[in-house]
C-alpha cells in the first residue's frame, strides 16, 4: 500500500498548486454545459429520494400504515433502484449514456405522474418502485457520462457536480413537502412536481452529444475526435492516442474478468465504498427525519419539516467545498476527514438519547447537522466519483452497476430495518452501530481505496493488473526523480 500512496501525482505542494484556476479557466464551456445538463439527473433522484420524508406522516395517516408497511413504503424505491443498478450499466453501454438518460428521464417523468394518482398503498409502492428503476440506473450512468466527457484535470469537480444536484434534488424536495403540506395540498403533489425535471433532463440531453469513449467503443472514430475537440482541445491529440490504445489492446469485460486476482481489487473497493455509504447510516436521518427529531421532542414547525429543510440545506452547501477540494487534496483525505466527522457525531448522538435526548434539546439538531455536513463533504459525493474512476473503461459499466447493486441493497438494508431496529435494540445502540461501521471505513479506504486525483482513466487498469502501481511506476521502476519531474507529472 505505501507504494501505491508513493505514487500519488506530484502536481505540487500544496492548495495553491494543486487548485489549478488556469485550468478551470481554460476548460471549454461545452464541458461544463454537459455536466451540468446531466446533472439533472442528479436532481431527479434526489427529489425522488427525498420528498418521501416529508410524505411519510400523511401516508401513515391516511392508510392506517403499520410500522412494517411503513417501511415498505419508504423503501418502496430502493427496491426499484436496485433493479435499475443491475441493468443500468448494459443498457448504457447497448445504447449509449446519451439515450439511456433520456429514456430514464421518461421513465422517471411517468412514474412521478402514477404515483400521485396512486388509489393506494399498493399501487403506491408499484409505482415508487418505477420510479425506483429510474433513479438506480441514472445513479450510475450520470457520473459514468460526465467522467467520459470531463477533463481529467477537473474530472473529480464536474463528477461531483451530480452530488450537489441530488442534495439540490433533496433540498428542493424537502421545501415543496413544507409548502405543500402548509397549504392543505398533501402528499399528491410532492410526488407529482418531479415532472418538471424530468422533462428537462430528456429535452437537454436531446441536445448533448455521446461521450469520446462510448462513441469509440462502437467504431466512430471521427466522431469520438470530433467531441474530444469540444470539451478537451488542449490534449485532444494525447487522449484520443490512449483510447485507442486501450480499446485496440482489451475487448468488453466481462464479470468474470471482474472477479479475477487483478480486477478483483476494483469490486472489493468499488462495492466496500458502496456498503460503507449507507452502513454509517445518512438516509436514516433523510427518510425519517421528522420522525428522529420527535425521538428528540423536536418540533420544528409543520411535522418536522422546517428541522429536515435545515438538513437539506446543510447537505446542499457542504457539497460546495468537496467540489473545490477533491482535486486540490485528493479523495482519500476527504474520506478521512468526512468519516471520522461523522463516526464522532454518531457517538454523540447515541450518548444523546442514552442519557434522554429531550434535555439535549436543539444540541440533537445540531450534532444532526454536523453529521450531514460531514456526510457531503466526503462518502456522498465520493462514492458516486469512485464508481466512475475505480474500474478501466471495458469495464466501467458492469463495475459501476455492480457498486450500484449493492449499494441500494445496503440502503433497502438499513431503511427497511431502522425502526424496527429502534424498537429492538434502542436509539443509542442503534447509531453507535452506525459509528462502528465509520471507523471500519477509516481502515477500509486506507487499505483498499487508490488515489485516484490526477489520473486519466485508462492508467486505472493497469493499476489494478501491475500489482497495484501507477503506469509511470511500472515503466521507469518508481523511480522517485521521475515522479516528481515535470514530464512525470505530464503522464499522469
Amino acid at each position: 500500500m505505501a507504494q501505491t500512496e508513493s505514487a500519488e501525482p506530484q502536481e505540487g505542494s500544496g492548495f495553491r498548486e494543486s487548485f489549478r484556476w488556469d485550468v478551470i479557466k481554460s476548460t471549454p464551456r461545452y464541458a461544463y454545459l454537459v455536466a451540468s445538463v446531466a446533472a439533472i439527473g442528479g436532481m431527479l433522484f434526489g427529489y425522488d429520494i427525498g420528498v418521501i420524508s416529508g410524505a411519510e406522516n400523511l401516508l401513515k395517516s391516511q392508510w392506517h400504515l403499520s410500522a412494517g408497511s411503513e417501511e415498505l413504503a419508504v423503501s418502496a424505491v430502493l427496491i426499484g433502484a436496485i433493479i435499475g443498478g443491475i441493468f443500468g450499466g448494459k443498457l448504457s453501454d447497448q445504447i449509449s449514456r446519451r439515450y439511456a438518460l433520456m429514456a430514464l428521464a421518461a421513465l422517471y417523468s411517468v412514474g412521478a405522474v402514477a404515483t400521485a394518482l396512486s388509489p393506494g398503498l399498493v399501487w403506491f409502492v408499484v409505482f415508487r418502485i418505477v420510479v425506483g428503476i429510474a433513479v438506480g440506473a441514472s445513479s450510475m450512468i450520470v457520473p459514468t457520462y460526465i467522467a467520459e466527457l470531463a477533463p481529467r484535470q477537473i474530472r473529480g469537480g464536474l463528477v461531483i457536480l451530480q452530488q450537489l444536484a441530488i442534495s439540490g434534488g433533496i433540498l428542493i424536495s424537502y421545501i415543496l413537502d413544507y409548502i405543500f403540506f402548509e397549504s392543505g395540498a398533501g402528499w399528491r403533489p410532492m410526488f407529482a412536481a418531479a415532472v418538471i425535471p424530468g422533462i428537462a433532463l430528456a429535452v437537454g440531453m436531446y441536445f448533448m452529444t455521446h461521450t469520446p469513449r462510448w462513441l469509440a467503443m462502437n467504431d466512430r472514430w471521427d466522431e469520438a475526435e470530433q467531441v474530444m475537440g469540444r470539451v478537451n482541445p488542449s490534449s485532444k491529440e494525447k487522449e484520443m492516442e490512449l483510447l485507442h490504445e486501450d480499446l485496440e489492446e482489451t475487448s468488453r469485460g466481462s464479470l468474470r474478468e471482474l472477479l479475477s486476482p487483478g480486477m478483483r481489487g476494483a469490486l472489493i473497493a468499488g462495492v466496500g465504498l458502496a456498503i460503507l455509504q449507507q452502513f454509517v447510516g445518512p438516509n436514516t436521518v433523510l427518510f425519517y427525519g421528522p420522525t428522529i427529531f420527535g425521538y428528540a421532542g423536536i418540533s420544528a414547525g409543520s411535522g418536522g419539516l422546517l428541522a429536515e429543510i435545515c438538513v437539506g440545506v446543510v447537505l446542499f452547501i457542504f457539497v460546495l467545498p468537496t467540489i473545490a477540494l477533491v482535486d486540490a487534496v485528493g479523495r482519500k483525505r476527504l474520506f478521512y476527514f468526512g468519516l471520522l466527522g461523522m463516526g464522532s457525531m454518531l457517538v454523540l448522538l447515541g450518548f444523546a438519547f442514552y442519557f434522554g435526548a429531550a434535555s439535549w434539546g436543539i444540541w440533537v439538531l445540531v450534532i444532526l447537522l454536523v453529521y450531514i455536513g460531514c456526510y457531503s463533504l466526503s462518502i456522498s459525493p465520493l462514492f458516486w466519483l469512485m464508481t466512475a474512476e475505480l474500474f478501466p473503461n471495458r469495464l466501467r459499466g458492469i463495475g459501476a452497476s455492480s457498486a450500484t447493486v449493492a449499494n441500494w441493497s445496503a440502503n433497502l438494508l438499513i431503511t427497511l430495518t431502522f425502526l424496527t431496529a429502534v424498537d429492538a435494540l434502542g436509539k443509542d445502540v442503534v447509531f453507535w452501530i452506525y459509528a462502528g461501521f465509520a471507523a471500519v471505513g477509516i481502515v477500509f479506504v486506507r487499505f483498499c481505496v487508490p488515489e485516484t486525483r490526477g489520473r486519466s482513466l485508462e492508467d486505472v487498469d493497469e493499476y489494478w493488473t501491475q500489482g497495484r502501481k501507477w503506469p509511470e511506476h511500472a515503466k521507469a521502476g518508481a523511480s522517485s526523480s521521475r515522479a516528481s519531474s515535470p514530464s512525470a507529472t505530464a503522464a499522469t
